[in-house]
């Protein structure tokens, strides 16, 4: 029995879809990669077995090879993430802000902490209704330096993180400052917490819709990408 040519590719995408939450679906409307941002984002420092992670060494290369493939003509980005390492998640945003090829996000539940970078760091970004945003100042668990110094990295890190954001959304600098030092909405902890309406609302994301409405966007820019190449 003779082999179908396109048999190694189908097993290669479900094997892709059970260890990294992937997907190529292809159609005449191009060829959709989409990748999800789950759980936490691991970063230098392996998480507990009984946490579910996105282990940012997995993505970077995976990234690399949708903007180089062929194949691929644009990306959707799935999230549902509490947070987690900031020098990976901010890797992964720089990774897909730095992208030429289409690409869409859309938070799902939550995009919380170090998940608004990669948020808004594709070309457009999407939000549902009941989805939440977690906006919070840097911060670090266990034993730290008790020194000035550890304060001003915190602080430079927060820097870093508002300048990414308000490049890639509409939002001011002024209000995602405002939104990281605010007091009086979590009980036990400094930051806001933003809803679909109120995270569009804020210039923070695009739009407020579900996954019809990315793929749609996803499809326009694509479509129109096709026709310039052409």
């Amino acid at each position: 029995m003779e082999k179908r040519p396109d048999a190694d590719m189908k097993k290669e995408d479900r094997q892709q879809l059970l260890e990294l939450g992937s997907d190529i679906t292809r159609s005449d409307k191009g060829n959709i990669y989409t990748l999800t941002i789950i759980g936490q984002v691991e970063g230098h420092q392996i998480a507990p077995e009984n946490i579910k992670t996105t282990k940012y060494e997995h993505v970077l290369p995976l990234l690399a090879g949708i903007e180089e493939s062929e194949d691929i003509d644009g990306l959707l980005l799935l999230l549902n993430t509490v947070g987690g390492d900031i020098e990976a998640g901010l890797a992964i945003a720089e990774m897909i802000a730095g992208m030429r090829k289409p690409t869409v996000s859309l938070v799902l539940g939550g995009g919380h902490s170090i998940g608004i970078p990669l948020a808004v760091c594709t070309k457009k970004s999407f939000i549902t209704p009941t989805a939440s945003m977690t906006v919070h100042p840097v911060r670090m668990t266990g034993l730290v330096v008790g020194a000035p110094q550890t304060f001003r990295y915190f602080q430079r890190i927060s820097e870093q993180i508002a300048d990414f954001v308000t490049a890639n959304s509409k939002i001011s600098r002024e209000d995602f400052e405002s939104y990281m030092m605010a007091t009086g909405q979590i009980a036990t902890d400094i930051g806001t917490i933003l809803y679909g309406k109120e995270a569009v609302a804020s210039g923070l994301i695009d739009r407020l819709g579900g996954l019809s409405d990315a793929l749609a966007a996803l499809h326009k820019m694509i479509a129109r990408q096709s026709g310039r190449k052409k």
